[in-house]
Parts: structure tokens; sequence; C-alpha cells
């Protein structure tokens, strides 16, 4: 049974890489270093820190880069939010009576100030902070809270935190919504991955928690879904970009709810993911999509594919579950890094009638 939970801060219960990649460039633009973009340093940053400033600020001592990051982070502390799903997992721990505890590389001021502004402060019995390397910390840190191993999971977004959980031979849990990449928290090999905070909930609350981690295979059954494309005035397609299918580009969608037509959820999860109302909605194809290697999780999807326009010019709103979009002709959409769903989709419509597009 488990009953601990240790938590990383950033990107597991605050959304800190904006303000993170943010200050970062700063450092990189006082050593004279052309600044990253954001896909790029979510590939590329790692805990410790010290060797991925290393690669590209080798001639700046350790102490003059943290005085750049840390002088500039105060002017970017507006960026930082609690995550989606959050407040409903810590309120969920509590409720189920799991202690809790943060294990975090942050600086107590931060903190202080984060915490003071979210109140996540008050769930936690324990904090221990600006920790440089959690895997020479983490068996101490359980040690004197008395936490056996084999009761305790640890929920983090990066690899360092899958590893820090092997480390002290508790289970790992890696959540999407922070600094590493499918790809890399694979790499990692954490007992169970979640789109975010809501979904380990949802698993809590199931009792569904200890089966998984152990590797305990549940009965999977195909899941009924709707996708495809948004097309403005321009005829282009919209496409967003999700952690959950890799960070690759592709099209919205989602599950089809019981006593629902396919088509009124495609317009549903349209207007849900994206705030766009769509009409003149038209069926395309049906995709047989059986564990795609992109999605972050085995399934199963019996996906049905819709093509419709936008009812006006709104402004693209996305949900959670998107982290950016784009407006993109179908004939250039193949130069993208598209999801398989989402390219067999593109193929199809450019080989059956490409002219429209």
């Amino acid at each position: 049974m488990i009953r601990n939970i240790l938590f990383d801060w950033s990107g597991t219960l605050v959304d800190d890489l904006p303000a993170v990649w943010s200050a970062s460039n700063h450092v990189f633009e006082r050593a004279g270093v052309e600044p990253m973009s954001l896909e790029r340093f979510r590939d590329e940053f790692e805990l410790p820190f010290e060797p991925f400033y290393d690669r590209y600020t080798p001639s700046v001592p350790a102490k003059q880069r943290e005085a750049w990051f840390h002088g500039y982070f105060p002017e970017v502390l507006h960026l930082i939010d609690e995550l989606p799903h959050a407040r409903r997992f810590l309120e969920t721990c509590r409720r189920e009576g799991l202690r809790m505890a943060l294990f975090s590389a942050i600086p107590q001021e931060q903190y202080d100030y984060l915490s003071a502004r979210n109140g996540f402060g008050e769930f936690f019995e324990a904090v221990e902070l600006g920790v440089r390397d959690k895997r020479e910390c983490i068996a101490g840190l359980l040690q004197r809270l008395g936490m056996k191993p084999e009761e305790t999971l640890f929920v983090g977004d990066m690899q360092h935190d899958v590893d820090a959980a092997r480390s002290g031979g508790v289970y790992a849990c890696a959540t999407l919504t922070g600094y590493n990449t499918l790809e890399a928290l694979r790499r990692s090999d954490p007992h169970l991955i979640v789109e975010h905070l809501g979904e380990l909930a949802d698993i809590l609350e199931r009792g569904r928690l200890r089966r998984l981690l152990r590797g305990e295979s549940e009965e999977l059954q195909p899941v009924a879904t709707v996708g495809g494309f948004i097309l403005n005035k321009a005829g282009e397609a919209l496409l967003v970009k999700t952690h959950k299918w890799s960070g690759l580009w592709g099209m919205p969608g989602g599950k089809i709810r019981f006593g629902e037509s396919s088509k009124a959820a495609f317009a549903r999860e349209m207007l849900e993911e994206t705030g766009l109302q769509v009409t003149d909605i038209e069926f395309v194809m049906m995709q047989d999509c059986v564990e795609p290697p992109e999605f972050y999780r085995r399934a199963h999807f019996v996906l049905s594919c819709f093509a419709g326009t936008c009812v006006d010019e709104l402004e693209v709103r996305l949900n959670d579950e998107a982290r950016s979009f784009k407006w993109v002709r179908l004939q250039d959409a193949l130069g993208l890094r598209l999801n398989g769903p989402s390219e067999k989709m593109v193929r199809y419509l450019l080989e059956s009638d490409g002219s429209q597009f």
C-alpha cells in the first residue's frame, strides 16, 4: 500500500518552466550565447543543472551564472502559476490520509513566495529545498521522515526525479506537465507516466495505483474517439501540439461520450479544446490506432475523423491539454513532425481531394 507521496515542485505542482526558460536565456545573453527555443530547452535541460550550463557557458564561473539567473528571476515570477489539477491531487491525497512531503531544487525564498500565493505549503508535513542532487539525498530524507521506501511514491516531471526514486528504492510516477519530454522520461523507465495530476487523482480514487505501479496489466478495451481538422477562411487547418503525443503536431480530438453521436462529439471536442465553434462538419475516414508508439501510454483508439469550418474567426483558446497551435495548409503539414494518425489523415485528404484545402 502507498502511504507516502514525495513531490517535486517545478513542473509538477507549479508551471515555472516559462520563467526558468526566460531566466536561462538571460544568462545565455549575458554570456554572449544565442538564446534557446523552448522546445530545445525542454530537450536539453537537466538536473543537476550545472552540467547543462557548463555545456553552453563553460567560461563563466558558476557563481556568476547563478547571480545573473537569480538577479533576473524576480522579473519573471509573475509568470508562475499552479498547474491545472495540482490542487485537486493534493486534496485527494489528504482525503486518502497520505503523508506528503516536498523534495525540490528551488531556493527557500522562491518557495516561500509561491507557497504563500497558492497555499500549497499547508499540505506538506516536511519540506526539503535547494536540493542539488536528489539521488544523493532521498535515502536520508526517507529515514528522517520514517517513510518506508516500499510505501512511498515520488511524483516528478524530470528524468532526475525518476532516477532519484530508483536510488531511494521508491516508486516513480512521471507527469508530462513539466520540463522533460515523454521520450526523455521513458528513458528513465518510471513505474507510471501520467498526462497530469488529474489523471493520477483518478487512479488513486479508483484504487488502481498500487496495481499500476507494480506493472500489473489492466483489461484494456478499444476507446471510441473523434479527431480532425478545423478549417479557417484561408483554407488552413488547425494543428495542436500536446505532451501526451510526444510533443508532435496533430489534430485536436477526444473521447465520445455515452449516447453522443460522433459528429456531435467532434463539435464538442473542438469547442472544448480550441474555443472554436465548428460547422459544415463532414466525415472523412475511420482509423484503427492500435498502441500508437508516440502516445504516452498503451491505448487502442477507434478514431472517427472529421473536417469542419470555423463559424467565425474567433481567437483560438486552448485548454490545458494542448501547449501550442498553428494554422497551416495541408500541403505544408507534411513538412512538420506529425503524430501517426494525423499524418495518415493529411495524406488521405491530399490524395483523395486535396484541391479543397
